[in-house]
């Protein structure tokens, strides 16, 4: 039975999926203007992670991951690199889909670009403006009007008086409110526009405000109603609670000619559960560009596996914080290192799970407890275990498959453990050369070749079967 920590009721709810044996699921994702960081690489990895333990449950899952292409920062890095905004944001598009691969995270079914549906933004704009939600300033900007919700808050869990007190909000004198927030921008020189109906001083011409996308995109994709919608913590205020305004102001009525009302008239409820990961932090400190503790993706590649990146980040518990350091880094390596080790001179494949298995039920119920990692990898240290002291076949099939469930463990032990090789040295030519000392009596020149592999960052391995080497 499937427990998920649901932000919007504070508590952990068994997961009920609206309808039977499908889920739908939506997480925001990137605004393509540079290269991803490590905060999207642990949003990345845990909706991968978490829908593949949703699949390993037999659920039909539909995974809606969107792409922000049009935005204020992407208007200026490509004036500033003096390139077209598609010419920049598919550069980004495709790094980032080559960071994900690195990582082990399998491709979303859907990945929607916001361009595609502007005019499904206008439609709802639209809407929100015929429901007296949402009102044309005199600048020619649209504005979400928060006082006409009344839900405004339910998901940060503070009331919109307390919002005003706390929380800085941009300064604009055409809003009725300062807690206003704007579902389109009238059009300025020099940047992308689109025609609307709203009126004002550009005759309804401009571009979609950033809430108002994922709003628009979710119910095209995955309808009015639907079961997870994940992201980072940070977009929890104010987009999220954003999203919910938007979408069931727009929803709780007749919209796209269909009725997606409740039976009693209410606004239509968006989304049943919804999950936010925690930060990533650096040496305890919240990452960010102003404090130069920020680290891209491919910054971290160069120095580590992407392996032991993905093993990092699941390591940890997917609503807890993710402290970044050398040293934790160093640590997921070492630990990594272990499991493959255990199933080095296993020849075994990922096979179909037996969860009748005492450490599977451990597995399952770590998982289906809000997904679980530590205590789900918990079990793959047990199994490596008992791996290292039987050398059962059977086990180290079980490892490997468990750990599989989590995009782990499903290289060669020695395409991991020996990496790509950082030197010119011919390895195997200097094994064979220090069997040949030894074999000779000649041990002094054997600890020489050893030292030396040593020195190369070679750890070699003798056992009765031979010599196997890796990399430190």
């Amino acid at each position: 039975m499937l427990k998920i920590y649901n932000t919007l009721a504070r508590e952990k709810q068994v997961f009920t999926p609206i309808q039977a044996g499908k889920v739908s699921m939506y997480v925001c994702g990137m605004t393509v203007y540079d290269f991803c960081h490590l905060g999207h690489a642990r949003v990345m990895v845990v909706f991968d992670m978490v829908s593949r333990w949703l699949r390993t449950s037999d659920y039909e899952v539909t995974y809606v991951r969107n792409v922000t292409d049009i935005d204020d920062k992407i208007i200026k890095r490509a004036n500033e690199n003096n390139e077209t905004i598609s010419q920049l944001t598919q550069r980004f598009i495709d790094a980032m889909d080559e960071d994900s691969a690195k990582l082990g995270v399998i491709r979303p079914t859907l990945e929607p670009k916001a361009t595609e549906y502007v005019s499904g933004m206008v439609e709802m704009i639209q809407t929100l403006i015929n429901k007296g939600f949402a009102y044309t300033a005199a600048n020619g900007d649209v504005f979400y009007a928060v006082n006409k919700f009344d839900g405004y808050g339910k998901l940060s869990g503070k009331s919109l008086e307390d919002l005003r007190a706390g929380e800085r909000v941009e300064v604009d004198s055409f809003k009725q409110d300062p807690m206003d927030f704007v579902l389109w921008k009238a059009a300025k020189p020099n940047e992308p526009s689109w025609d609307s109906p709203f009126g004002g001083p550009n005759n309804g011409k401009g571009r979609p405000g950033w809430h108002i996308e994922c709003s628009v995109m979710s119910s095209h994709l995955l309808g009015a109603h639907f079961d997870i919608h994940g992201g980072g913590q940070d977009l929890q205020f104010p987009h999220h609670e954003n999203e919910i305004a938007q979408s069931e102001a727009a929803h709780g009525g007749v919209w796209n000619g269909e009725a997606t009302h409740s039976h009693d008239g209410q606004p239509c409820q968006m989304v049943n559960y919804w999950m936010h990961n925690g930060f990533v932090r650096v040496d305890d400190e919240k990452m960010s560009k102003s404090l130069g503790n920020f680290f891209t993706i491919r910054t971290v590649l160069e120095k580590y596996d992407a392996e032991v990146v993905r093993f990092f980040i699941l390591r940890a518990h997917y609503r807890s914080p993710l402290n970044y350091s050398d040293q934790h880094l160093d640590d997921a390596k070492l630990a990594l290192t272990r499991l493959y080790t255990a199933l080095r001179g296993h020849d075994v494949a990922s096979n179909t799970i037996d969860w009748q298995h005492p450490q599977a039920v451990r597995f399952k119920a770590a998982m289906d407890d809000d997904f679980n990692t530590p205590e789900a990898m918990a079990v793959l240290f047990d199994l490596a275990n008992e791996v290292n002291k039987s050398k059962s076949a059977e086990t180290a099939g079980l490892l490997k498959s468990l750990a599989g469930v989590l995009g782990l463990l499903q290289r060669s032990p020695d395409a991991f453990l020996q990496g790509e090789a950082t030197q010119t040295l011919n390895i195997d030519a200097l094994i064979q050369a220090r069997a040949e000392a030894k074999k000779a009596k000649n041990f002094a020149e054997a600890d020489t070749i050893r030292k030396q592999l040593l020195e190369a960052g070679v750890v070699l391995e003798d056992s009765p079967q031979g010599t196997t080497w890796r990399r430190i």
